[in-house]
């Protein structure tokens, strides 16, 4: 299946997996990348030298196209961006939106951006910058994520610009894709489908609290860094939700200060990404402080299988899963399903003329 999608990246199908902290690095990505869709690599998560070492055990795996995943308003976001230019990777995807230099510098290395927003405006904006493509995240959509429908989203994006359009939040099959294509969009993107895999490195027992969720067990709470951030309903999270300002914020210092040493993050570069995340979401210092919640409570699920003292990050189509097929397998379904409703679909005959 041809879309401008896949002529824009080089992939055989249209479809990408997202990059998820902890859990798209190089087993997750070639395992997608073989299977002929676009696999994203996570680097939020990692130090600089782990993304540079991520990069090339990817490349020594597989010579199919993949991506990397940045974060925008990083202190060192230049400096992965100079480690993606010189591995040749094929593709930069943004979590928020990057600046127009960022854009520049890497088109101009002959690198793909691909921006992800929340928002018609946002789609807008990076467009007008020289993104190439964008991945429109609606509200169902895992993670942080916004308030619009991806089914009202997704349309409006499509018609407000003219690069490639990718459709997130609620996919997981071929129904999703023929349905996305008929919006307008050049494929979808999947997350919470590719974490419950075979090839996902997050441990069998989470998994299987994934799949024992039901759609009203997928939440969206702000209780973990004060923005909206849709996961599994536990009672870790009900627990959070309770705590007070003094105890939340005293839990925030402490995962900082883990996720400081786990990454190699000195205080004064994590001070100037909180300044620059508090300029770009309009967040309060509480707000800043609890974003350092994230990192190690995904951690605490995504790595270490502890599901009673972390957070699972989740799409609501994690509701409708019920299997851990490989990627090949999920891909090849995936595109199956989408051919055969594809062929099935027939010319509406003409009505008849209605009598004088």
């Amino acid at each position: 299946m041809e879309t401008a999608l896949t002529a824009l990246v080089g992939v055989r199908h249209p479809i990408v997996q997202t990059g998820m902290g902890w859990v798209a690095g190089p087993r997750l990505v070639t395992a997608t990348a073989e299977a002929g869709a676009l696999g994203i690599l996570a680097s939020a998560t990692m130090t600089t030298d782990a993304l540079r070492a991520a990069v090339r055990e990817v490349k020594s795996r597989t010579d199919a196209p993949f991506g990397v995943n940045l974060r925008a308003d990083a202190g060192d976001a230049r400096e992965r961006v100079r480690i993606i230019v010189e591995e040749g990777v094929r593709v930069a995807s943004f979590a928020l939106a990057p600046s127009r230099e960022l854009i520049a510098e890497l088109k101009d290395a002959g690198v793909v951006v691909v921006p992800s927003v929340g928002a018609r405006r946002h789609a807008e904006k990076v467009a007008a910058w020289g993104a190439d493509a964008v991945i429109v995240q609606g509200g169902e959509g895992g993670g942080h994520t916004g308030e619009v429908a991806t089914t009202v989203l997704l349309p409006q994006v499509v018609d407000a610009v003219d690069i490639p359009v990718i459709a997130a939040g609620g996919f997981c099959d071929g129904r999703g894709l023929v349905a996305a294509l008929a919006y307008g969009a050049a494929g979808v993107a999947m997350g919470t489908r590719f974490l419950l895999t075979s090839d996902s490195p997050v441990p069998d027992a989470v998994k299987a609290r994934y799949l024992a969720a039901g759609v009203g067990d997928v939440t969206v709470t702000r209780a973990v860094d004060g923005l909206p951030h849709r996961m599994l309903r536990t009672e870790f999270v009900a627990s959070l939700e309770r705590a007070g300002r003094l105890r939340a914020l005293t839990r925030a210092v402490r995962h900082a200060s883990g996720f400081r040493r786990l990454s190699g993050l000195t205080w004064s570069r994590m001070l100037r990404d909180g300044v620059a995340m508090r300029r770009g979401h309009d967040l309060t210092w509480s707000q800043v402080l609890l974003a350092a919640n994230v990192p190690m409570l995904l951690k605490a699920a995504m790595v270490d299988g502890r599901a009673e003292s972390g957070v699972m990050a989740s799409g609501q189509v994690a509701g409708v899963i019920s299997d851990l097929p490989s990627c090949a397998e999920l891909v090849g379904r995936v595109m199956g399903e989408a051919s055969a409703i594809l062929s099935g679909l027939s010319p509406t005959p003409p009505l008849p003329d209605a009598p004088d």
